[in-house]
């Protein structure tokens, strides 16, 4: 990774090079990948096996503040007592054909790690990989002009990146952000007795999985791109709340996933009540219909024994649970006298369907998912 501009042609120097593709040959992005958005995560189970084997040791300096301990949203290193910096890094090959909408909803998804640890961003680093001979450069073009205007609403300027030739498209961003070592909201402070908000619906990989399948309305196109590319802002606010104590982002593992890494964090039990979880319009009818994704079978496999699952629940509620979100929503932990605060500042910002859908408990850690409340 280099934040030097002269780097970028240097990459993509290859010699001989055909041709780039044309407009009018040009395939849908789509089709040039395995895998798209955030379903494109290596399965958690596989994961974590890699990860045990690569180990552990190394430098760890007290100005760490967060590293991979709980596999948390991004890097936390203080800087001094005002100031910590923050800094993740994320990218997956297209969920949607649009280059310029696909470049939004990859820089809004790494973005949202920074506003998941409490922080702001401040700049990012384009990370981008493209079959230049396969796309017209305008394309690719449009790709980096959708990542630059989420950056634009944030506030933050892309200072440089990096570029290759690949046989995927990829692109996602480095992002660095500030937060005030005392507001940082890792994913593992959640207190037995806290209660559990969702910031947007789920259905992100069932909508991509029949976009895939030319299933999906124009109406339901648009409430994906409206979701994908709505920049989780309400972090920072939440995170100057004293009674919110923990903060993670629904991403490739889905709700359940991401959940079951709060709880192991707190060593809790978390319990969900799924009437209480909201979902994107039509997406349990598409869910019927079975467009749904390979990735969310894979991330029950990973981590399915350590959920439990209601016998009243709708068949297809695990399928939704592990269903893979490409730019979800917050996860938040925070105590009973603070929800009404969170779902205020939810709404405020935009985010009109967050929603309380659980509690944590003292136990085992797990996670329950509950039919509906008590």
């Amino acid at each position: 990774m280099t934040a030097s501009t002269t780097d970028h042609s240097a990459a993509l120097a290859f010699t001989p090079a055909p041709a780039p593709a044309s407009a009018s040959t040009a395939p849908r992005l789509t089709s040039l990948s395995h895998g798209g958005g955030c379903g494109c995560k290596i399965a958690p189970g596989v994961l974590s096996q890699i990860l045990a084997q690569s180990g552990s040791a190394g430098l760890l300096p007290p100005e760490l503040l967060v590293g991979l301990e709980t596999a948390d949203d991004a890097a936390v290193y203080r800087l001094n007592d005002q100031q910590a910096l923050v800094a993740t890094t994320d990218f997956f090959m297209p969920i949607v054909d649009d280059p310029f909408e696909f470049g939004r909803i990859a820089a809004t998804n790494a973005l949202s790690d920074v506003y998941a640890m409490g922080g702001r961003p401040i700049m990012a680093l384009a990370l981008v990989a493209m079959p230049v001979n396969q796309l017209p450069l305008a394309t690719i073009g449009e790709i980096l002009r959708g990542g630059q205007a989420v950056c634009r609403a944030a506030g933050i300027p892309i200072a440089g990146g990096h570029t290759i030739d690949s046989v995927e498209p990829i692109y996602g961003l480095v992002a660095m952000g500030l937060v005030h070592p005392e507001r940082v909201r890792k994913n593992a402070g959640a207190q037995p007795g806290d209660l559990l908000i969702l910031g947007k619906p789920l259905g992100v990989g069932v909508y991509s999985a029949a976009l895939k399948k030319d299933q999906l309305s124009p109406a339901h196109y648009r409430a994906m791109i409206a979701s994908t590319t709505q920049l989780n802002t309400p972090g920072p606010l939440l995170a100057e709340l004293p009674g919110v104590h923990a903060i993670t982002d629904v991403t490739g593992f889905g709700l359940a996933g991401h959940a079951l890494e709060m709880a192991r964090g707190a060593a809790a039990s978390l319990q969900l009540d799924w009437a209480s979880v909201p979902l994107l319009p039509g997406v349990a009818e598409l869910a019927a219909a079975g467009c749904l994704t390979g990735a969310s079978a894979r991330n029950w496999a990973g981590y399915g024994a350590d959920v439990q699952l209601a016998a009243q629940l709708p068949a297809l509620a695990q399928s939704l649970l592990t269903d893979p979100q490409t730019s979800g929503g917050l996860l938040v932990a925070c105590a009973p006298d603070s929800a009404a605060a969170v779902l205020e500042i939810f709404a405020r910002e935009g985010f009109e369907q967050a929603a309380v859908i659980g509690q944590v408990q003292a136990g085992r850690p797990g996670l329950q998912v509950r039919a509906a409340g008590r």
